[in-house]
């Protein structure tokens, strides 16, 4: 647990801890994503104590969609919809609500907006709106992956004025080049976010 000091005004924001990710017979593993369940199951806990709020995202696709690599996208088909892939880690703490992402065929990366990946356009999702009806000015951030959900919510949450404080011992990247976990830190780091030490 770090020493984040919790309250009423906080989010923890746990972005796509799903079986796809976090499990290593998941179609798109982090590797060693499940070593991140148990650190933000007592982040959970810390931000609860305190009387902060704690919101999900997750990737939820359609069977087909140009996300995938099988329709012209980049990704292995992952996280669709009602399967197993799009269930949390079975031993993740649900409890808060959860913003659903890509479940039009958008591209999903960010908890904040989706992108139509033909299109280009850009529409919000839930997150936001939630966030502001708590009066929420800070969001921890933590989940996976690095490099890009985590990366993508971080940069829309210091765009759309939020506070963002980077759990970086509860995150873990997909690196599909060496060292871009490092560099979408590096990034966040540039765009105003802060790590939480």
């Amino acid at each position: 647990m770090t020493s984040i000091n919790y309250d009423r005004e906080m989010a923890l924001v746990v972005v796509d801890v799903q079986n796809d990710f976090a499990d290593p017979n998941g179609n798109l593993y982090v590797a060693g994503g499940e070593a991140v369940v148990p650190v933000i199951n007592a982040e959970i806990a810390a931000a609860r104590s305190a009387g902060a709020r704690v919101i999900y995202t997750a990737d939820w696709h359609p069977a087909t969609t140009p996300h995938f690599a099988k329709d012209g996208g980049t990704w292995p088909v992952h996280c669709v919809g009602d399967t197993w892939g799009a269930e949390f880690h079975p031993r993740l703490i649900v409890d808060g609500p959860v913003v659903r992402k890509g479940t039009g065929g958008e591209d999903g990366y960010s908890g904040f907006s989706v992108r139509d990946p033909e299109s280009g356009l850009v529409t919000a999702t839930a997150l936001a709106d939630q966030l502001e009806r708590w009066g929420v000015h800070t969001v921890v951030i933590c989940g996976l992956a690095t490099d890009y959900c985590v990366k993508e919510t971080a940069l829309d949450g210091v765009k759309g004025g939020l506070r963002v404080l980077l759990l970086e011992e509860a995150m873990l990247p997909v690196d599909l080049e060496p060292g871009d976990g490092v560099r979408a830190l590096a990034v966040m780091v540039e765009a105003g976010c802060e790590l939480a030490l």
